[in-house]
């Protein structure tokens, strides 16, 4: 093989690997991810589409040209073009694990372009691996899966150890969405009557538990608190076999992750890992398909706690006792104004209302909280200072006097419509929604953003569509255009052009490239008394 031709595919090899590492380190790794983005970003535009082009057509004609893979690594260097290899919102970050998969990676390629020079086919076999550069990264993770079991299971040992030494009651807590928040009003409403420790933020996988013990734990704590999230079926059942919790809550059922899931009732089943150990199982029976799976843990002799918003025979019930006689069922009700009786097994223990709590969430924490002990009378007394988790609708005022709604963690329908409701009932003269829309919902994904653009469009002022993971479906939701429409509308536009003036009843819609320029626009064209709504934040190896 040509010499130039052999080092110019190794320089672009790296470059094309350090990008696609990027994602794989993003999507925690997960086998198959980089291989899904690289499909996103090569089909995005035109210019990727031609890159890609190009690079095939490098491999087509790699077994007949010696020249033909540099063609290929021109395009892989440069493209695809939008997914810097550094990052802005989420560097690279060269930590052990990464450090692994990129050996791991090197030597792929090293044995395979041995092969190939051996053979005598140098030339293609380079050519094929430049361009499936995200499928070699997966393959190098999905290797690497045993060791990095092994390479946990000593800060699992470690962690379980504490665990087994301090012996707290251990509460685990899951759902769709909602974990950190019930996580934090459960400290609050625990704290004060016994030592309590949970997980930080959201860690929520085996490293941010393992850490959060082995970081946290301390002789005398008597509850610990563990949030679990999950991406796959049994990653929960792993880590409640080391955790044991005797509590378990699951919360909520939604579309966050269907992508990967597949279905809801599959989310259910992940989710249901949680109660492997428990001896009490409290569940939000609202939620998709937990009614049924409530009767089903009851029946096999756990003690199960039902609450609910909606259901008043449920043992913890969170329930209106006024709300807006005059709203149409369409309107966005000011939630936190509507007064709300809280019962535990038939006795009242508080009623008025939450403020920006959101109810479900508050009955699956008053259980929770019930079962660990605390009095009717504490609960109650604690319920007025529940916290709000940061970038979970949190507001203040910008020194120029906006209202600043940070909703930027959260990534679901009913989140993300609770977020809208707290922008209509702010008094503002301006209201802007800034949003890239949500991710990970599967089929529903398009429906869903066409929803939330059509939500914004009917309270807010301006919409700043970000990006263009879901560009057309928030465009079409809030302009009121049929997908067709919406697609003809972005071809040939700068992502920053006005897309829809505002009309009597939607919005001005504007397109922009990230979140740093709708940050700009909102600084030169907002003041004091108006009000705007960062509606989600996804890293910049989105599209």
């Amino acid at each position: 093989m040509n010499q130039i031709v052999l080092w110019t595919s190794v320089v672009a090899g790296m470059i094309s690997a350090a990008r696609w590492l990027r994602v794989a380190q993003r999507e925690h790794y997960g086998v198959g991810r980089a291989s899904r983005f690289a499909r996103r970003w090569w089909l995005l535009d035109r210019n990727n589409r031609v890159l890609a082009l190009a690079a095939a057509a490098g491999v087509v004609l790699s077994g007949t040209f010696w020249w033909a893979p540099a063609i290929t690594a021109a395009a892989v260097a440069v493209g695809p073009q939008g997914l810097d290899i550094r990052g802005r919102s989420s560097p690279l970050a060269w930590t052990r694990r990464l450090a692994t998969a990129a050996t791991a990676l090197a030597l792929l390629w090293a044995v395979l372009v041995g092969a190939g020079l051996l053979t005598g086919l140098a030339e293609p076999v380079v050519a094929v691996l430049l361009f499936g550069m995200p499928l070699w990264v997966d393959l190098s993770l999905a290797i690497l899966t045993p060791l990095e079991a092994v390479l946990s299971r000593r800060w699992v040992h470690r962690a379980q150890q504490r665990l087994d030494e301090v012996d707290p009651v251990r509460v685990a807590v899951t759902g769709s969405y909602g974990k950190t928040t019930i996580k934090g009003y459960l400290r609050q409403l625990v704290e004060g009557s016994r030592a309590v420790v949970a997980t930080p933020a959201s860690f929520n996988n085996t490293a941010g538990i393992c850490r959060s013990v082995n970081e946290h734990l301390v002789p005398g704590t008597e509850v610990f608190i563990a949030e679990m999230g999950t991406f796959g079926a049994g990653e929960i059942a792993a880590m409640t076999r080391w955790v044991r919790p005797s509590v378990s809550i699951l919360a909520s059922i939604g579309p966050v992750h269907l992508e990967r899931f597949g279905s809801l009732d599959r989310i259910v089943a992940a989710k249901a890992e949680i109660f492997a150990t428990s001896r009490t199982a409290i569940l939000n029976i609202d939620a998709y398909g937990l009614s049924a799976e409530a009767d089903r843990l009851a029946a096999s002799g756990l003690r199960v706690i039902r609450c609910s918003t909606q259901d008043p025979s449920a043992d913890v019930t969170v329930l209106p006792v006024t709300a807006p006689a005059d709203a149409p069922a369409s309107a966005f009700v000011n939630e936190a104004a509507i007064s709300r009786r809280i019962t535990v097994f038939g006795r009242e223990i508080a009623i008025g209302p939450l403020g920006g709590a959101a109810p479900a969430n508050v009955a699956c924490a008053v259980a929770a909280a019930s079962v660990l002990g605390v009095s009717d009378a504490d609960i109650a007394s604690r319920l007025g200072d529940l916290p709000t988790p940061d970038h979970r609708r949190t507001a203040g005022r910008s020194p120029g006097g906006v209202m600043v709604i940070d909703d930027t963690y959260n990534s679901n329908p009913a989140g993300a419509r609770a977020a809208l409701s707290m922008l209509a009932n702010t008094d503002a003269g301006r209201r802007v929604v800034v949003t890239p829309g949500m991710v990970e919902l599967g089929r529903s994904q398009a429906h869903e953003n066409r929803q939330l653009g059509e939500q914004a469009a009917e309270i807010a002022d301006d919409v700043i569509i970000v990006g263009r993971t879901n560009r057309i479906a928030l465009l079409g939701g809030a302009a009121g255009w049929d997908r067709a429409t919406a697609r003809r509308a972005t071809r040939g536009r700068s992502a920053r052009s006005l897309i829809h003036d505002r009309t009597d009843d939607r919005a001005t819609v504007r397109c922009m490239a990230d979140r740093e320029e709708a940050v700009k626009w909102v600084r030169a064209h907002l003041g004091a008394g108006d009000a705007v709504l960062y509606e989600n934040d996804l890293p910049d190896h989105y599209p």
